[in-house]
C-alpha cells in the first residue's frame, strides 16, 4: 500500500479483523498492512490547505515512526545483535594486529594505551551482542503475548 496513510473507507469484515487485535495503542497503517486485504483506491483531488496549518509536528511524526517500528519489526533488536557480533570480530582482529605490531617493533609502541582501547571496545560490542539477545527474547514474548491472529481468511473454497 504505498503512500497509505490509514484513512479511507473500510468494508465491515476488515473493521470486524481490526476489532478483534486487542492492542491498547495501534499503529493502524501496519495493522492495515498485517490484515493483508487488497486495498481497492479511490482516486481523488486532494485541494491545497487554505488556513491554518497542521496538527502534526515533528514528535507525533517521530513517535508514529517508532511505534511502527517497534510494533512490527523486529529488525533494530537483530540489528543490535549483528552489530556487536561484528564489533567484537572487529576488535579481536585489531587486537591481534596491535600484538603482532607491539611484536615486531617492540621499541617503538607505546606502553598501555592501544590494549586498553581494545580492551574496551571489545568488551562494549560484547554487551551490545547480549543486549540485542535480551531485545530477542523480549521479541518473541511480545510477539506471543500480542495476540494477533497468525491468519486471516480471505474466503474459503470447498468448504461446506
Amino acid at each position: 500500500m504505498v503512500q497509505s496513510t490509514g484513512f479511507g473507507i473500510y468494508d465491515r469484515v476488515v473493521i470486524e479483523h481490526l476489532r478483534r487485535i486487542a492492542d491498547p495503542y495501534p499503529f493502524f497503517r501496519g495493522l492495515l498492512a498485517e490484515i493483508g486485504y487488497e486495498p481497492t483506491l479511490v482516486p481523488f483531488h486532494q485541494p491545497q490547505r487554505k488556513r491554518g496549518i497542521s496538527s502534526q509536528n515533528f514528535y507525533s511524526l517521530y513517535d508514529q515512526a517508532f511505534l511502527g517500528i517497534t510494533s512490527h519489526s523486529k529488525v533494530p533488536l537483530r540489528l543490535a545483535t549483528m552489530l556487536g557480533f561484528v564489533l567484537g570480530v572487529l576488535s579481536v582482529l585489531t587486537g591481534l594486529g596491535y600484538l603482532i605490531a607491539k611484536l615486531m617493533m617492540w621499541d617503538s609502541f607505546s606502553l598501555g594505551v592501544a590494549p586498553i582501547l581494545v580492551g574496551f571496545f571489545f568488551l562494549t560490542s560484547v554487551q551490545l551482542f547480549f543486549i540485542g539477545i535480551v531485545g530477542e527474547y523480549v521479541g518473541t514474548i511480545w510477539t506471543h503475548v500480542r495476540d494477533v491472529p497468525h491468519i486471516f481468511e480471505l474466503e474459503r473454497i470447498n468448504f461446506e
